[in-house]
């Protein structure tokens, strides 16, 4: 798995981890919650990229939420499931402020990480968020 895939999967288990327990900012960026007891050393490409996608996310949340809950068509946002929420959460901050990851790796990631993490059809409706925030942000 490449650092930047794993980057991307520990953001959005950080943002599931805030999103359950409330953990404040300094707790989600330190990482020492990973893999429980067995400490783990991640590359400094892999944790500064998760840092900035977590941090980057949290600080623009409400910009983020909102580019989300206008592309939900027939579903309310309360009810999506947290692991789908977490993964948009971060998908839709790249889409919106990191404009040098091209839209295209960043719904393809995010498929991908939802096939491994969502439920059967969790990887349908992500891409059809994402490329709906992607559309709508390229036609400003």
């Amino acid at each position: 798995m490449g650092g930047r895939r794993r980057g991307r999967i520990i953001a959005v288990q950080s943002l599931y981890r805030h999103d359950l327990s409330g953990a404040g900012l300094d707790d989600l960026l330190d990482f020492s919650w990973i893999d429980g007891e067995r400490p783990i050393t991640l590359a400094d490409e892999t944790a500064s990229f998760a840092r900035l996608l977590i941090q980057g996310t949290l600080e623009n949340l409400e910009a983020v939420d909102a580019a989300i809950r206008r592309h939900l068509e027939h579903w309310d946002f309360t009810r999506l499931a947290r692991v789908d929420l977490a993964l948009l959460r971060v998908s839709v901050y790249c889409l919106l402020f990191q404009k040098e990851i091209p839209s295209s790796v960043t719904i393809d990631e995010a498929v991908d990480i939802a096939r491994a993490f969502g439920g059967p059809d969790s990887w349908r409706f992500v891409n059809g968020v994402l490329d709906a925030v992607h559309r709508a942000d390229a036609a400003l």
